[in-house]
């Protein structure tokens, strides 16, 4: 019990840089104090003292204003930050590490007992004011943006946007660590601001990495297949593009030194 409480603690820490320390946490996070009590709650549901176990899921609702129904189940790790408007269904399933923000709501679509709330994966996170609603479920790392209505199965390490929620980013394809790899070779950081993003830029610059990196490879063989042939090549290293080299004052140097000639 007290290893899941320190986990349940540790993971505040990780995902929200405004927490300070222990006591701060564990005395004013709400998100913690509902899943606290949902913990008890879910155990008593077990053991069919049901009553109860509404009950204290009530009490921790007018605490915290989060709704966890006793019945939910729930992984380990699992954050909700702020959390004031959640409301999570008597069917639903959390996997270890998901997040949630405020005004999220994973809630049913029917009113037929059974499976009728959604299935969350390992490593899922859902945006403030989502809707994940009926017997679905999102895979792996999936990613669910702010106020979002999703009402169809999600992939793996996808991301869903819009009402209805529709998927903007597949999860990564075989090329993007090759892509990542050269992006470092040559100096390039643009994943900081494009790994996740449905940009048409984000596109351009992913496939202008990879025709670079195709030419760098077909020079790499006629190099090669050149020194075979007995010619000698100097061997020369390509130099690194560092962030002062592409910044607004040394464009708008090079720029004046052009108008000047």
């Amino acid at each position: 019990m007290f290893k899941r409480l320190r986990e349940d603690i540790l993971c505040v820490f990780d995902r929200d840089p405004a927490a300070r320390n222990t006591i701060e946490v564990i005395t004013t996070y709400p998100g913690l104090h509902a899943l606290l009590l949902h913990r008890l709650s879910h155990g008593l549901w077990h053991w069919r003292l049901k009553w109860l176990a509404r009950f204290i899921a009530t009490l921790g609702r007018w605490l915290t204003g989060i709704e966890i129904h006793p019945g939910a189940k729930i992984g380990r790790r699992f954050f909700i930050d702020h959390g004031m408007g959640v409301v999570i269904g008597e069917t639903a399933e959390i996997g270890d590490d998901c997040t949630i923000y405020h005004g999220v709501t994973l809630g049913g679509t029917s009113w037929n007992k059974g499976k009728r709330h959604p299935t969350l994966m390992n490593n899922v996170v859902v945006g403030a004011g989502a809707k994940v609603l009926g017997p679905i479920t999102l895979g792996e790392g999936a990613r669910v943006g702010s106020n979002a209505v999703v009402v169809k199965e999600v992939p793996p390490g996808a991301t869903v946007v819009g009402i209805p929620g529709r998927v903007v980013v597949k999860k990564q394809d075989d090329g993007h660590e090759r892509r990542q790899a050269f992006a470092q070779k040559i100096g390039f950081d643009a994943y900081g601001m494009t790994q996740d993003m449905p940009d048409p830029v984000a596109n351009a610059i992913n496939r202008l990495l990879d025709h670079v990196h195709a030419m760098d490879t077909q020079m790499g063989n006629m190099c090669k297949a050149m020194k075979q042939l007995g010619m000698q090549l100097p061997d020369s290293k390509l130099p690194d593009l560092g962030p002062c080299d592409l910044s607004d004052k040394k464009l708008d140097q090079s720029r004046v030194g052009e108008d000047e000639k």
